[in-house]
């Protein structure tokens, strides 16, 4: 129940709207009528007893007529009513969906088992000890605390004789997620809780580990969420692996790498229709020499993103995070200005996401936004009052089916279907935007149901009727330029941008998709085919299509990830220009183009795990870079000083 002051009847209990929303409110309505409440008054009126009743239920006898909207009684009930955690609880354990599962999910939280207290095994399992320890304690250290542990371990001659090849395997595997840059995960730490670059590395150290010889490894960007601190280390594994006899292929966006690397292959020279040529190849000095490589031009300093001459100053107004203890964090106080452009940085594990995503995100998304969310472990945030909304700008899809796309998520579609409405011939035949949708019936193929695509034996193909054109006959004779519906779903963002160059509302949100670096992509172009960047950078469009209020907070983590140097810059002036409409812009990153950058720097540190958690440095580039004991102000200083460098060149 977000929000108190709603009555039933306007959707106060969240997870039963949809479908029968209003077989359910009748059906409250007549509980109402039993215990002495209605469906019209604010849901915080009703008595602990009538709250309890629907949301537990009641076995009072309860009778009423479910009434179709024609006003056909449908069915007549009479007994006892369900209450709406009993019916989530129900609906949960029988549903085969795993979107109706997900659904519900929203509406519940995990806890702690109270019988193991979170060590998930039996007591008899948990008196068994080594050195003392249980095997939960030791799980639960981070991987180089368990490394710690077994190098120290103190054993008796027998025990040694026992262990000796146990010990060398535990120990050498230990070594190996180190040297890729995972040290301060936890043994005991749920898989589905890694990031893409977390699990690819952990992969990566199974294959050293391995010692396997004449293999193909493909690696794709394995220092997504690594510090430059690990990216080192990162590198002298692929090394090791590739000393062993075998030969990597990796895909990336890192300068690190890149220039470690014995061959590269550039394509290009743009993305999308524009690509899908090789630009160059050779060392990462002959890629540095070619003139036709934009990469080559980053790489050589040619090209670069610039530090900004002037950085902008807080005008006082602040967020402030008390308290915060989620995960590693040592309850810390956080200030971050509002109005600027704040840049959260530290090394991998150092608990930037624990404090944004987990603390700051979800406890502004239910004080604000009114979303269903349980918010990490602090006392308080101060500053809400500056803000009326927050956005997590991410990396997850636009949506699940190939039915959402660019054109749809942004709303130009809208626009687009509105315009052809419009059109003479349309006119003439009756025809209103809704014939232009390919979910509704009327314009839609009916034979694909405006998919494009029939579902055979598990496989996909294109719908033999509408030759994947989703619209039928009719619908597909409606044309502008010679172009039919169909024909401008299939063009990218540029070729329509250019067609629709005199219709201001329609181009003004395909040039903000221009803007993102996202020209290549085709406007009808299915979520599901979409990368997580790309993904990211639609949703910032989006927002950028909006009327701004000028109290938005927008959070964003790694943005960077699958950009190439020229992508960032772009995304960069995009950032600028949310906060330039008096917006906050939080970004977690490590890439030191987008830090260097940046307004303002928390880092977090020193290390990861238990050896993070607290703010080792704040302020500007410039005063972060000057701070002893912060990474990323040592590697900061370096890149602050080639772009004084540049400037000076310039």
């Amino acid at each position: 129940i977000p929000d108190k002051d709603k009555p039933i009847a306007g959707g106060a209990i969240a997870p039963w709207g949809g479908m029968f929303k209003s077989f359910r409110i009748q059906s409250l309505a007549a509980v109402g009528k039993e215990l002495g409440f209605t469906v019209d008054e604010p849901i915080g009126n009703l008595t602990k007893e009538q709250l309890h009743a629907v949301l537990h239920g009641t076995d009072r006898k309860i009778r009423y007529k479910h009434v179709s909207r024609d006003g056909t009684s449908l069915f007549t009930h009479e007994g006892g009513f369900e209450g709406v955690i009993p019916n989530l609880k129900r609906r949960y354990r029988e549903t085969h969906s795993a979107y109706m599962r997900e659904e519900i999910e929203k509406y519940m939280i995990k806890d702690t088992c109270p019988e193991c207290k979170g060590a998930r095994l039996r007591k008899e399992s948990l008196a068994v000890k080594v050195a003392e320890r249980a095997i939960n304690e030791v799980a639960a250290m981070s991987i180089r605390e368990s490394l710690e542990f077994f190098e120290g371990i103190n054993l008796g001659d027998r025990e040694r004789h026992i262990s000796a090849r146990l010990l060398k395997e535990i120990k050498a595997r230990l070594r190996f997620l180190v040297n890729v840059g995972v040290d301060y995960l936890t043994i005991d730490r749920s898989a589905q809780t890694l990031a893409g670059g977390e699990s690819q590395r952990i992969r990566l150290a199974t294959q050293i580990g391995s010692g396997l010889v004449g293999v193909l490894y493909v690696l794709d960007e394995p220092s997504i969420g690594l510090h430059k601190k690990d990216n080192l280390r990162l590198v002298k594994s692929l090394r090791e692996l590739q000393k062993l006899g075998n030969t990597l292929i990796v895909v990336e966006h890192d300068e690190e790498t890149i220039m470690s690397a014995d061959w590269v292959i550039d394509l290009g020279p743009g993305a999308g229709n524009k690509g899908g040529h090789v630009i160059a190849e050779g060392t990462p000095a002959d890629i540095i020499k070619n003139t036709a490589s934009l990469t080559g031009a980053y790489l050589s300093g040619r090209m670069s993103v610039q530090v900004p001459s002037k950085r902008r100053r807080s005008d006082g107004r602040y967020l402030e995070i008390t308290g915060a203890a989620e995960n590693n964090l040592k309850n810390i106080t956080v200030k971050i200005p509002l109005g600027l452009f704040t840049c959260v940085t530290g090394v991998s594990g150092s608990g930037k996401s624990s404090l944004i995503n987990e603390i700051l995100y979800k406890s502004l998304a239910h004080s604000l936004n009114r979303m269903k969310l349980h918010a990490g472990r602090h006392r308080e945030i101060k500053g809400l009052s500056h803000l009326d909304k927050v956005i997590d700008v991410d990396q997850s899809p636009i949506g699940r089916t190939s039915r959402s796309n660019p054109a749809t998520y942004t709303g130009i579609f809208t626009f687009i279907r509105d315009f052809y409405a419009q059109l003479p011939e349309a006119k003439m035949r009756g025809y209103g935007p809704g014939r232009f949708s390919f979910n509704v019936r009327g314009g839609r193929c009916e034979a694909c149901e405006g998919d494009g695509q029939v579902k055979i034996e598990m496989q996909f193909v294109k719908c033999d009727v509408c030759g994947g054109k989703r619209f039928n006959r009719e619908t597909l004779e409606i044309k502008y330029k010679d172009r039919n519906i169909s024909d401008v779903l299939d063009m990218t963002v540029e070729e329509a941008y250019g067609f629709f160059g005199g219709f201001s509302r329609i181009k003004s949100r395909l040039g903000i998709l221009n803007e993102v670096g996202l020209g290549y992509v085709h406007i009808g172009q299915a979520a599901t085919t979409l990368s997580g960047g790309e993904a990211q950078r639609i949703k910032l469009a989006t927002e950028l299509g909006k009327k701004s209020t000028g109290k938005t907070l927008y959070i964003l983590d790694e943005p960077t990830t699958g950009l190439h140097f020229d992508d960032i810059r772009k995304l960069i002036n995009v950032l600028n220009r949310l906060v330039e409409g008096g917006n906050t812009v939080i970004v977690i990153e490590h890439n030191l183009d987008v830090i260097k950058v940046a307004d303002h720097i928390i880092d977090l540190g020193p290390g990861g795990g238990e050896a993070g958690g607290r703010v080792i440095a704040k302020g500007t580039p410039e005063a972060v870079a000057c701070s002893d004991g912060s990474y990323t102000g040592e590697y900061l200083k370096k890149v602050l000083k080639e772009g004084e460098a540049d400037g000076q060149k310039t």
